[in-house]
């Protein structure tokens, strides 16, 4: 047996020397790659989607994107924009709905920015996304946004800041009032404020206050919400933004189910309205570009 460099072992219990076979500058070429390339996938994010998909980071922050396997080579890529995206999240409730945008040619994106609740900070993560999406992967300007609960506080923050890059909004018991859920004392950590701090400023930040840009460039908007939700009162989030944004000229319709609350009823996901909502508005011409 050819002579190996000594290191650090155990034989028969007992601390002894451990012999590593010589390897060809070859084989240890080989090996240096393998160690390199497993060190670097373990540095890559990971993420359990509903369908296959993209995983990758953004300022150190995991998002992804799926896309449909027919791609119009002409045409930038409509597509959702999913929140929020947490753990678990989107997972297989979103499946049914999921498989629909996909077959309709229509990709599907998010971030994970933690509990932002729509604060500056999360805002800006969500930014540095779209830049990626549509500079590196060939996505519309225009993003469908699809707000699940506490994701309506990210997505309308980010909207009502880049209205010229929305083409609709849907939601699902979307959260549109950082007063009603999660409070003031709980969202003040993630801007950075306290509570009081928040509440003087809240008309900057709260989506129900910032609605006349989108109602300006009069971004379609479709909402679903059950009159029993405890967690994302209807009359403090659904029901204050189709009043506001009417008032506003703005076009939203809101569909409300009775005795339904805050859950995971398959009527929620399985919205044949949502779906149709959200093809319609991605394929129009209005959103070519």
């Amino acid at each position: 047996m050819a002579q190996e460099p000594e290191g650090n072992g155990r034989q028969n219990g007992k601390l002894g020397t451990v012999k590593i076979e010589a390897r060809s500058p070859i084989n240890l070429a080989a090996t240096i790659w393998m160690v390199v390339s497993c060190l670097a996938n373990a540095d890559q994010p990971k993420k359990q989607l509903p369908f296959p998909g993209e995983v990758f980071a953004i300022e150190g922050r995991t998002a992804f994107l799926i896309q449909p396997d027919v791609k119009s080579p002409k045409e930038p890529m409509p597509w959702v924009w999913y929140a929020p995206t947490l753990r678990g999240l989107p997972g297989g409730a979103e499946k049914w709905m999921f498989e629909r945008f996909l077959k309709a040619g229509i990709a599907i994106a998010g971030i994970d920015v933690g509990e932002s609740y729509g604060s500056p900070k999360g805002r800006a993560l969500y930014s540095a996304l779209h830049k990626h999406l549509v500079e590196k992967h060939g996505l519309a300007k225009q993003a469908c946004l699809l707000a699940r609960s506490r994701g309506g506080l990210m997505l309308y923050s980010w909207a009502a800041e880049n209205p010229d890059k929305v083409r609709c909004i849907t939601g699902i018991y979307p959260v549109c009032n950082i007063a009603s859920y999660p409070g003031l004392p709980r969202a003040s950590g993630a801007y950075e404020l306290t509570a009081e701090q928040l509440k003087a400023q809240l008309a900057k930040h709260n989506p129900i206050d910032r609605l006349a840009p989108l109602a300006k460039a009069k971004v379609p908007i479709f909402h679903i919400h059950g009159d029993m939700d405890r967690v994302v009162p209807l009359d403090k989030n659904s029901a204050i933004i189709k009043q506001r944004y009417d008032k506003l000229g703005g076009p939203m319709t809101l569909e409300v189910v009775e005795g339904q609350g805050h859950n995971m009823w398959l009527g929620w996901f399985q919205s044949q309205k949502l779906v149709d909502f959200v093809v319609k508005h991605a394929k129009s011409p209005a959103a070519k570009e």
